[in-house]
């Protein structure tokens, strides 16, 4: 009989090395964040220097707030003598699961000095709701 489980049951796939600097390098370059909250609201500010305010769109879907932009090279080479860049560019991603009492209808989002502040209310506590329970012949 001839055994049919596949290689990589026993061996591990030559591309993992390969998927985890992926994910290292896309974390690596995600922008820097923050999370906060206090009684009223959840807070997130995005580090997005240089990003135009054009470029960045904030969505939601189900619960997890996305923000997508692209960060746009803007020097000209022309005649110039690069020695070295550290600036990155490109388009980028964040999503951030929010909590089931942040209210997704009251979200607000404004751009100051290169960050991106994001207040999402949390939704009122409902009060506790009181019951009868009915109690059947035993």
């Amino acid at each position: 009989m001839i055994d049919k489980t596949p290689i990589s049951h026993f061996w591990p796939s030559l591309a993992d090395p390969f998927r985890q600097f992926g994910q290292k390098l896309a974390e690596f370059l995600s922008p820097a964040s923050e999370a906060s909250s206090d009684g009223d609201a959840y807070r997130i500010s995005v580090e997005l220097p240089g990003v135009a305010e054009d470029d960045i769109h904030v969505s939601m879907d189900d619960g997890v707030m996305t923000i997508r932009g692209d960060k746009r090279s803007s020097h000209h080479e022309e005649g110039d003598t690069w020695y070295f860049t550290e600036r990155q560019y490109g388009s980028f991603s964040r999503s951030f699961r929010l909590p089931a009492d942040a209210d997704e209808g009251a979200i607000k989002a404004a751009l100051r000095d290169g960050v991106l502040e994001v207040s999402i209310a949390r939704k009122a506590a409902a009060p506790p709701e009181s019951r009868r329970i009915p109690i059947s012949k035993g």
